[in-house]
Order: C-alpha cells, then sequence, then structure tokens
C-alpha cells in the first residue's frame, strides 16, 4: 500500500539515515519482526535487551512507511476522552489504558535520553482546546475522571486561556506529561543501537508467503519474494496499518491526516511553553514544533479512499491546515516548507491491538493504530518481550483481539 503524498519533513530533513543489506541468505532467529518503522523497531529493542536473537524485515527502506509521515505527538491522551472510553470498556480498564499510554510516554523518552541522540526528544506541556461553549461541561467531566484516576490534569478558563495565548477558546484542559521526537531518526538509533546488540536487520526485502506452524524448533518460516527464508521459533507482525490487508477487522476504519511544517521562524517559542496543542472537533486540529525552530501543524483527516484521491487533496488540505493555523496565531505568519499526507487506522474504542491472535499461531501483531501510535509502540515492546520471556504482563488484556 502506497503509505503517504507529498514530502514528510523528517525524511528530507534526515536523509538516509543508515543503509541495511537486502537478505540474501537463508537465516533462523528466535523471534522475526516483520516491519522495520517505529513500532517494529521498538519491539526489536525490547526483544533483544532480552536477550533474544531477532531479525527486522521490511520491504521498504527502514522507517520509510507510516513512521516517516507521523508528527509524532507524543501524549496519553487518547482520542476517545476518558470518560468516553470508560463508558465502552468500563472506568477502572479506562483508567489503565491511559496510564499504560503515559507509560509509553516516559518509556519513549527514557529510551531516547539512553541513545546518546536524543532525536529531537523534548517533554511538552499539552492544552486540548475547547472548540464550542458546549464542550465545557465535557472538558470539566473529563478533568474529573482525569484526576480520579490519579492524573494532574487543570482546567483553564476562557480567562485562563487568553493570558497565555493570541487567542480566546472556552475553556482547555492543561496536562503536562507530552513530548514530542523525531519518530524517522529513532527509529534509526533504536536499530542502530540493538545491532550493537545482534540484531540482524534487512530492507527491500518483501515477505511473500508466511507458514506459521511447520513444527520443530523453528515453526514459522518467511519466505522472502528474492527467494530466501527466515526461519523463526515466532514472528511479530508490526506491518503498521497494511496489517489490515491481513486481519481485515470490521472495527478498524482506514483515514488520512494532512500535515506542513513550516519554514523555520527562529527567535523566541512561538506559544506558551512549545505546548502541543489540540482540540474537540472532530476531526481535529494539532500542531507542535520541532528542535529547528519548525511548526508542524495537521489535521483534516478523511476517509481513506485511495493514495491518488489523498494525492489530489493535498493542496487544498493544506491550504485548510494554513489558515486555522493563522486564525489561531495571526502574527506567527508561517511558511509551508513541506506538506505531506498519511494513511492510518483507528479502531472503534481508539486502542491497539497487541498480543496473539487465535488464527495466527506462534505469531504476535503490535498494531499500534490512532493518534498514540508512538507510545504504544513502547507498550507493544515490553508486552511482546514479557510473552516471550513467558511472564505475565496484567495489561496484555487491554489490548487483546476479541476484547
Amino acid at each position: 500500500m502506497d503509505l503517504k503524498s507529498g514530502c514528510p519533513y523528517w525524511q528530507i530533513r534526515d536523509g538516509l539515515v543508515a543503509a541495511y543489506p537486502a537478505l540474501e541468505a537463508d537465516l533462523t532467529c528466535d523471534v522475526a519482526v516483520i516491519g522495520g518503522g517505529i513500532t517494529g523497531a521498538l519491539v526489536a529493542f525490547h526483544l533483544v535487551e532480552a536477550g533474544a536473537a531477532v531479525i527486522v524485515l521490511d520491504g521498504r527502506e527502514m522507517g520509510w512507511g507510516s513512521t516517516s509521515a507521523t508528527t509524532a505527538l507524543l501524549q496519553y491522551e487518547l482520542d476517545p476522552s476518558l470518560d468516553e472510553l470508560g463508558s465502552l470498556i468500563g472506568p477502572e480498564a479506562a483508567a489503565e489504558c491511559y496510564r499504560a499510554a503515559r507509560d509509553g510516554v516516559e518509556r519513549v523518552a527514557a529510551i531516547a535520553m539512553a541513545l546518546g541522540d536524543v532525536c529531537g526528544l523534548a517533554r511538552r506541556s499539552s492544552v486540548y482546546l475547547a472548540t464550542r461553549k458546549q464542550d465545557v461541561p465535557t472538558l470539566a467531566r473529563e478533568q474529573a475522571r482525569r484526576m480520579e484516576a490519579g492524573f494532574d490534569v487543570e482546567l483553564w478558563d476562557e480567562a485562563g486561556i487568553q493570558r497565555r495565548f493570541p487567542f480566546t477558546r472556552p475553556a482547555a484542559l492543561y496536562t503536562r506529561d507530552a513530548a514530542e521526537i523525531d519518530p524517522y531518526r529513532f527509529t534509526h538509533a533504536l536499530l542502530g543501537t540493538a545491532s550493537k546488540s545482534g540484531l540482524r536487520a534487512y530492507d527491500r526485502t518483501l515477505v511473500g508467503s508466511i507458514d506459521l506452524d511447520r513444527g520443530g524448533v523453528f515453526p514459522v518460516r518467511l519466505n522472502t519474494e528474492r527467494g530466501h527464508h527466515v526461519d523463526a521459533r515466532r514472528v511479530v507482525f508490526a506491518t503498521g496499518y497494511e496489517t489490515e490487508q491481513r486481519l481485515r477487522q470490521p472495527s478498524v476504519k482506514l483515514r488520512s491526516t494532512y500535515a506542513l511544517a513550516s519554514e523555520p521562524l527562529g527567535g523566541d517559542a512561538p506559544w506558551h511553553e512549545r505546548a502541543l496543542i489540540w482540540e474537540t472537533a472532530r476531526p481535529y486540529l494539532y500542531m507542535r514544533t520541532t528542535d529547528d525552530g519548525r511548526i508542524i501543524v495537521g489535521g483534516e483527516d478523511d476517509a481513506f479512499a485511495s493514495p491518488a484521491r489523498r494525492d489530489r487533496a493535498l493542496p487544498t488540505k493544506t491550504a485548510r491546515l494554513l489558515r486555522r493555523f493563522t486564525a489561531l496565531f495571526p502574527d506567527l505568519a508561517i511558511e509551508p516548507a513541506f506538506a505531506w499526507a498519511g494513511t492510518f487506522a483507528e479502531t472503534a474504542d481508539g486502542l491497539p491491538f497487541i498480543g496473539a491472535h487465535a488464527e495466527y499461531p506462534n505469531a504476535w501483531f503490535a498494531a499500534c493504530y490512532g493518534g498514540n501510535g508512538v507510545p504504544f509502540g513502547a507498550v507493544a515492546g515490553e508486552l511482546i518481550r514479557d510473552a516471550w520471556l513467558g511472564r505475565a504482563n496484567p495489561r496484555s488484556t487491554l489490548f487483546r483481539f476479541g476484547r
């Protein structure tokens, strides 16, 4: 599947960070990871830390799919509010999902700090704006639910917003547990670090047929289109939104999102605390900054129909994003330097699918759908690592198939 349109900023800025060979031999390993994006890299990193012999295979260059298109706002807040999620799966399970997402943000930050290259990581606050007056009671209820669950969150009124920003909104939720990162560079840093501990990574190696239950010590065989195979004890499918070509779950919908990155602004912080900003409207506008002084603006999501339709929509969507940003920040005259679109998936409850599937023996899935894909990639790494080690993890039931 063609996963993106336009010129994603991260690919242009970072260039070809590292080159990996194509697989030209038959190999064996403990765990084969299909997918060399940020989720596959996080899963492989955790497995290598646990002592597993891991091979990562990707049909493209590493990080070249949806990873290069994500805007990488690292937040624990899910698209469904804690209150909404509680009505779907129960208040305590919903609170634990939010805690897992927050722990995912912390895990990503801790790994980046230990890699030697922080990959543009910066700790940020998050400001969730009420688009309409009717949203104020919803935000007040959400603040109460989160505080009951142990989260530190403030409810700002209109005057509080006006003191901090050049625009007005009826209310906002303010939290401090967010971050931003360069996802493409982070992916390569994870793979590079894990490679020093034995990880073997091969790109431009498309997996064709798969046998998951051959028996023996290595029951999994992955046959590549180059005519070689990898035999493994287990396989992890970390193929992002292309996973749905295999699973075809009715609860998962494909959508497209659009983004632009400005020319560098320079000078002081463009807004209060350089916070991540998003809103209650659906689809919502969102924005962040980068470590080289740019502003990234995203949103205008729509249903995915085809790559061609997404390509055609990009100029119009970019113009709308620019107008909406300018309405909020009229004194920030930004000029788009890069504009792109990416395809993503969303689930009915806003949660990923992580773990085993009844129809796929000897396999785990790391389908980190939705707007929290990077934090949940870290969660997937921990859950799959624990499954490999035979260690119980109480969070495994939160993200299981058939929930």
